[in-house]
């Protein structure tokens, strides 16, 4: 029974310590970049098609949504346009 009052109150500080951090790099989406489409039917649509929000450092996200922005563009036949927007997904 002791061991079990140790146990809690060893995961109780964990996640008093680990808390705030976790949810810090959770929640920031500072460099989270969102990709979006248009449609044939509406060009003034706004499509969601994909959100980048890697945990890494400088610009990553935002390359790779620039690299998936022109592969989707420059396949044969496309007819709507891409476009990446800074952070996460709004309609």
């Amino acid at each position: 029974m002791r061991s079990s009052t140790l146990n809690g109150r060893l995961f109780a500080a964990t996640g008093v310590l680990l808390g705030p951090l976790l949810l810090a790099a959770c929640g920031s989406g500072g460099d989270v970049y969102t990709l979006y489409r248009s449609s044939a039917v509406d060009s003034a649509a706004r499509v969601h098609v994909a959100t980048f929000d890697a945990a890494e450092s400088g610009s990553y996200n935002q390359e790779n949504c620039f690299q998936a922005q022109n592969l989707f563009a420059s396949q044969k036949g496309v007819t709507v346009n891409y476009w990446c927007e800074k952070g996460r997904f709004k309609k």
